[in-house]
């Protein structure tokens, strides 16, 4: 798939008797375990569930269901999932060993347990730092990090990075989770910015692989199994991104977001990229926001990220340019010879903003944060031209973005809010001047410099 392409919510073929518009439930369902589906958040007065339909914890896609008086119908749910999903179901039994022919189970009923050949099951002993930058939020981590101690992989440290705290909150949480865990540690990091927590976290990290998350962000248990199993994709791969789940949709607010970011939140399909023999052939790439993944799932190579320079402090959220520090980082990651594995095994869920007025800041600083790189590449020889030949595509697919969004919709209660799509644009218009004082700023601060 390209960017092109925008991914649907595949494949969204809602049941007879769904309710559109009250709510949808997010959740999941394993096909091999006999638990029910369940969710991040409680299911409620919904009227519709979506669920992520996985076998031994590789995701094959998404299916909705009517809710009724008594919750979702678990045996109908199954039993569409085993037809619609029938090819995927073999593709991964077969590499497990497991005879295809030899699984006799009722459509409604659980899947056998994995084979020791599971391929979502990965063998490392190679330790791994998960970096949570967090900015007085102490109540939304706390919730984080007790799905973050819940992560199977054996060799693990936990590392929240409290950027320019304004109060001893964020301590005090991060000092209880200690007392029950020692794999979690805590430090400062003064200057404000998303950029500045990441590089501290980089400088601080004691493993080979940096996984990042947002403290907005409950973690799959077997997360960092699946940030490994991309990293053994390919040789060249450096970076891994992952499948980023809607937590819920229970707002108009989420419901638009959810259908805007389709593109890294739905795709089910295992992807590489880099600049030779995975290069897309698509006008925009590799300067297309949202192919690669997002930061809330973003993993990598911890030397190779230290080579290229860290994250670019002028960049990100809590800088005057609010974003687009991830797309800077692929970019770079790309230009420098490596790889990028998309791996949906590496399951996160986000909670989206729930209001208009949360999300219309944020779509401003979409806006700001993706000027604000086009600024810094149109600075450099290296990147000028690239940029240049992209601008007409780049316009064209702003215009698809904003369509497809609305087609997702549907007949549903999601939509833009009020004055959405002129805020965007005022933040594309401010972006290249706040990149400007930003880059000042950082520069004057910063004893690292950003990176390029």
């Amino acid at each position: 798939m390209t960017s092109e392409e925008l991914a649907p919510v595949v494949p969204l073929r809602p049941m007879p008797g769904a309710v559109p518009g009250s709510g949808t439930w997010c959740c999941e369902l394993d096909l091999a375990d006999a638990a029910p589906p369940h969710g991040v958040v409680p299911l409620g007065a919904h009227g519709l569930a979506r669920a992520l339909v996985r076998l031994h914890g590789e995701p094959l896609g998404y299916l909705t269901a009517p809710v009724g008086p008594h919750g979702v119908d678990e045996a109908a749910l199954r039993a569409r999932a085993r037809t619609v999903f029938a090819e995927a179901i073999a593709d991964h039994l077969d590499a497990e060993g497991l005879a295809v022919a030899a699984v006799d189970v009722p459509a409604g009923a659980p899947l056998p347990p994995a084979a020791a050949g599971c391929p979502n099951h990965v063998a490392s002993d190679v330790r791994v730092t998960v970096v949570v930058c967090t900015r007085d939020r102490a109540a939304v981590l706390a919730g984080c990090l007790e799905r973050l101690r819940a992560l199977t992989h054996p060799n693990l440290e936990i590392l929240v990075v409290d950027n320019a705290p304004t109060d001893d909150s964020t301590r005090a949480v991060v000092a209880a989770a200690r007392e029950r865990d020692d794999r979690v540690r805590h430090v400062v990091e003064p200057r404000p910015g998303l950029s500045a927590a990441r590089n501290r976290g980089l400088a601080e990290a004691r493993g080979a692989v940096l996984a990042y998350t947002d403290d907005d962000v409950a973690v799959d248990p077997d997360w960092v199994q699946g940030v490994l199993r991309g990293f053994g994709r390919g040789p060249a791969v450096v970076c891994v991104t992952g499948l980023v789940c809607t937590a819920a949709v229970d707002t108009p607010a989420e419901e638009y977001f959810d259908a805007r970011t389709a593109l890294w939140s739905t795709r089910c399909t295992p992807e590489l990229f880099d600049l030779a023999e995975h290069r897309r052939d698509d006008p925009l790439y590799p300067y297309a926001p949202g192919l690669f993944g997002t930061g809330a799932n973003l993993s990598f190579d911890r030397q190779v990220l230290l080579d290229l320079g860290g994250f670019d402090e002028a960049l990100g959220a809590g800088t005057l340019t609010r974003g687009g520090e991830d797309l800077d980082v692929f970019v770079r990651v790309l230009r420098a010879g490596h790889g990028i594995a998309y791996e949906p095994a590496a399951v996160v869920w986000h909670h989206h903003r729930a209001d208009d007025a949360a999300l219309l800041r944020q779509l401003y600083g979409y806006g700001t944060g993706l000027s604000a790189y086009l600024t810094k590449c149109l600075l450099q020889g290296g990147t000028r031209g690239e940029v240049l030949r992209r601008v007409l595509p780049g316009l064209r697919r702003r215009r698809r973005i904003a369509v497809e969004t609305g087609e997702r919709l549907g007949g549903g209660s999601g939509r833009a809010p009020a004055g959405a799509a002129r805020r965007e644009l005022l933040g594309v218009a401010a972006g290249p001047v706040l990149y400007l004082r930003a880059r000042w700023r950082a520069r004057a601060a910063s004893s690292v410099g950003p990176g390029r």
